[in-house]
């Protein structure tokens, strides 16, 4: 069977983590959305996305096709459910649509024809942007149960100290010496050739992926992910970093979400409670307006490519956007368009060929090369958010 995951209805509540990806490229818990479909499935997936990002994420299209809303992370039941789909088949949850059977082009449609089938069972779904940390903790032990489940762990270096090692993990390659790791309260998974400094304290859910870097003296509270070839150190709470960013020194990230390629400066810090402690709103793309989240701990959205200088302080609920590079003393406003420069006391528009020429340098670094498909996607978000900048 031909499986594609699509946007579905939640896109630009998830803003603006998707100007740079599909749905299914969110990274929360160990794997990002698609990967954990793939491996529940034991198939590749493709993508129906917006227009602009479809020739770097491209759309396989056969006679007979299963699209899933990639909006809902898999689970045992709703995948046997879904591996079960008849043509003419639609699987509902709360009347949103969740998956359906086509041996068509999905265009020509015509639901009303389905059989629906509603699923009443658990899922985890990410509907807005800070469902990525405060359900980080849940997707990330169901990520650590399936891909753990039948395998024993890489040795641990007796120089550490361990509290649950059944619940800790090492891949292969991976390293970690004279650290404190605590997994009474959730995992902890140490992706291939990821390294542990020494001097760290680590509790539980924690998730370094492949290639990642916890530096010397680092505290780290659950439920944290660092995505791939990512490095941290300071002080982490609840927080997920996509991949490829750094926050390597000392400061404080709580409650928060870092995109791809982001760069946090020395001794910057978020603030992820509000002073009265009243409930936190966020910038929401779609109203154009700051809407509630329902948390009392909400802290920094950063899309990607965005960087900060050193000192860099945020208030609670600050949501940047992507190609952002953030200076200057002071609490830099709430919400910041995509391109912009500067900080507390003002923006001006950060020029694509500025940005772009930092992004080749910084992926380099990684050994990635900064494509003409990466540049058509960025002048694409530039062009898309230019009415926030005032340009």
């Amino acid at each position: 069977m031909n499986y594609i995951l699509f946007d579905g209805t939640v896109r630009k509540a998830l803003l603006p983590f998707t100007y740079t990806r599909p749905v299914a490229e969110i990274r929360i818990g160990i794997l990002t959305i698609r990967e954990k479909w793939e491996k529940y499935l034991g198939s590749a997936t493709t993508t129906i996305t917006e227009d602009y990002l479809s020739e770097k994420f491209p759309l396989v299209e056969m006679e007979e096709n299963v699209l899933i809303n990639a909006s809902f992370l898999p689970n045992p039941l709703l995948v046997d459910l879904i591996s079960n789909l008849k043509q003419n088949e639609i699987i509902l949850y709360n009347e949103e649509i969740l998956a359906f059977y086509a041996a068509e082009t999905q265009e020509e449609i015509d639901f009303s024809t389905y059989r629906h089938i509603d699923y009443v069972g658990d899922v985890l779904r990410i509907e807005n942007t800070w469902d990525i940390f405060s359900k980080n903790a849940e997707a990330l032990q169901a990520d650590f149960d399936l891909i753990t489940h039948g395998r024993k762990s890489a040795p641990i270096s007796k120089t550490n100290d361990l509290i649950c090692p059944e619940n800790i993990f090492l891949e292969e390659g991976a390293k970690v010496e004279f650290s404190v790791l605590n997994a009474t309260d959730g995992p902890i998974y140490l992706g291939k050739n990821s390294e542990v400094w020494e001097g760290n304290l680590i509790r539980g859910g924690f998730a370094l992926c492949e290639k990642a870097v916890v530096k010397m003296g680092t505290m780290i509270y659950g439920a944290t992910t660092v995505g791939p070839y990512s490095k941290v150190s300071g002080e982490l709470s609840n927080s997920v970093i996509f991949g490829y960013s750094s926050k390597g020194h000392e400061g404080y990230l709580g409650n928060s979400v870092l995109g791809e390629w982001c760069n946090i400066g020395a001794s910057s810090n978020n603030s992820n409670l509000k002073n009265n402690y009243a409930l936190v709103r966020l910038w929401n793309y779609q109203t154009e307006t700051f809407e509630p989240t329902g948390l009392q701990f909400c802290g920094l959205m950063m899309g990607d490519h965005s960087k900060t200088a050193i000192n860099t302080m945020f208030n609670t609920g600050t949501v940047i956007g992507v190609n952002c590079n953030i200076y200057v003393p002071g609490f830099p406003r709430n919400f910041i368009p995509s391109f912009s420069w500067g900080g507390a006391t003002g923006f001006s528009t950060y020029l694509p060929e500025k940005a772009f020429e930092a992004a080749k340098v910084m992926m380099a670094r990684r050994e990635v090369e900064f494509s003409d498909m990466d540049a058509k996607i960025l002048t694409h978000v530039f062009e898309k958010t230019k009415k926030w900048r005032n340009d």
